[in-house]
C-alpha cells in the first residue's frame, strides 16, 4: 500500500491477473483469503473480534455488510441490525461506534426512506451514548451523503461523522462547505474507481490532497481519524497532530482489521489512538470480491499477504 506504480508495473500485471480469476476461485478459498479481514458472519464474530483489538488498546468501529438494498423491507432489516450492534456493544461493554453504508438503508431506492432510516439508527445511538459513522460510497452518492450528514446535524444530532475521501478533487470543496460545523472525519484515500475528471489517480497527487485535505480539516477543528495504512501518510499525520499541538483524545488514526497490524500496534506502543475496522455479515462473499476487483493492489497485496502466513513468513 506504500510503494509508488512507477516501481510496480510488473506486480499490477500480477494483481490484474489475480482479479481476473476471482470468478473462478471457489467460495471456500475467498473465504479463507478474506477471514483475516472480516470478522465473521454473525453479530457475535463481530463483537468477539471487538474484544480482541480492545485488549490490545484499540478501539473498533463495527460495520453490518451488505449495499445497494432493493427494497424497503431490506433496509428496515439493516436498521434492526444495527439496533442488534448498539445493544450488543453496551451489553459487551464494548470501546466501537458503528459505520453504515447509505445505500444499504435505501438511498438508491429513495431519499426520504434513507434520511428516515438514517435518523432512526443514529437516534438509537444517542440513546445508548454511542456514535455512528456515515461510510462514503462511490461518487453518484457523495452530495446526498453530504446533505445527510447536514440534515441530521441541523436537527441537532451531533454524534454522527462523515467520510471524505482524498482522491476527489471535490473533496478540499466539501470540506471547506462543512467547516462551520467542525464535523467529525474518518479522512481516507478513497477506493472505488472513478473517472480522471473528478479524481485524482496519479499515487502522488492522491497523497498530496490527503495531506492538503488533513491540514484544512486540522486547521478548521475539526476531529479526524486519519484513515491510512500508507506508512509515509502516517509519517505526515503524526507530524501535522504534532504541529497543531493536539491532545490523544482530539484525534485518532484508523485501520482495517488484519491490514498492516504491525504498523498499528506500533501506533498503540507510541500512545496514538487506532480505530479498527471491522466488518461482518452473510454478504462477506460480495464484499470480499467486490473489494478486490475495485482495488487490484488489494487482491496482489491480500494474495503475497496470504501466501506469505501460509509458508511461515511474516509480510507485515
Amino acid at each position: 500500500m506504500t510503494g509508488s506504480p512507477r516501481i510496480a508495473g510488473p506486480l499490477a500485471l500480477f494483481d490484474r491477473a489475480i482479479v481476473r480469476a476471482l470468478p473462478a476461485i471457489p467460495r471456500p478459498i475467498i473465504r479463507r483469503i478474506s477471514e483475516r479481514y472480516i470478522a465473521g458472519t454473525t453479530l457475535a464474530d463481530a463483537c468477539r473480534v471487538v474484544e480482541e483489538l480492545n485488549a490490545e488498546g484499540k478501539m473498533a468501529t463495527i460495520d453490518v455488510l451488505g449495499e445497494e438494498t432493493k427494497s424497503r423491507r431490506e433496509t428496515l432489516d439493516f436498521v434492526r441490525a444495527y439496533h442488534d450492534v448498539f445493544e450488543a456493544i453496551e451489553r459487551e461493554r464494548l470501546d466501537s461506534n458503528v459505520s453504515v453504508k447509505l445505500t444499504a438503508l435505501g438511498l438508491n431506492l429513495a431519499y426520504e426512506l434513507c434520511r428516515k432510516n438514517l435518523e432512526t439508527v443514529v437516534r438509537h445511538a444517542a440513546e445508548s451514548g454511542n456514535f455512528v459513522r456515515i461510510d462514503m460510497e462511490d461518487s453518484s452518492t457523495t452530495s446526498d451523503t453530504i446533505e445527510l450528514y447536514r440534515e441530521l446535524r441541523e436537527q441537532g444530532l451531533d454524534n454522527v461523522g462523515v467520510v471524505f475521501q482524498a482522491y476527489l478533487r471535490r473533496t478540499i470543496r466539501d470540506i471547506r462547505a462543512l467547516a462551520p460545523l467542525r464535523p467529525n472525519v474518518r479522512l481516507c484515500k478513497g477506493i472505488y474507481i472513478e473517472p480522471p475528471l473528478i479524481a485524482y489517480r496519479d499515487f502522488e497527487a492522491v497523497r498530496a490532497n490527503f495531506v492538503l485535505c488533513l491540514r484544512e480539516l486540522l486547521h478548521a477543528g475539526c476531529y479526524v481519524g486519519i484513515a491510512t495504512h500508507d506508512e509515509w501518510l502516517i509519517s505526515e499525520g503524526l507530524r501535522l497532530v504534532a504541529e497543531h499541538r493536539l491532545e490523544r483524545e482530539q484525534y485518532e488514526f484508523q485501520m482495517l482489521l488484519g491490514v498492516r497490524e504491525a504498523g498499528g500496534n506500533r501506533l498503540v506502543r507510541d500512545g496514538h489512538r487506532l480505530r479498527v475496522y471491522v466488518p461482518f455479515g452473510r454478504h462477506w462473499y460480495s464484499y470480499s470480491v467486490r473489494r478486490l476487483q475495485e482495488n487490484p493492489k488489494i487482491a496482489g497485496y491480500i494474495a503475497g499477504d496470504t501466501l506469505n502466513r501460509l509458508f511461515g513468513a511474516d509480510g507485515r
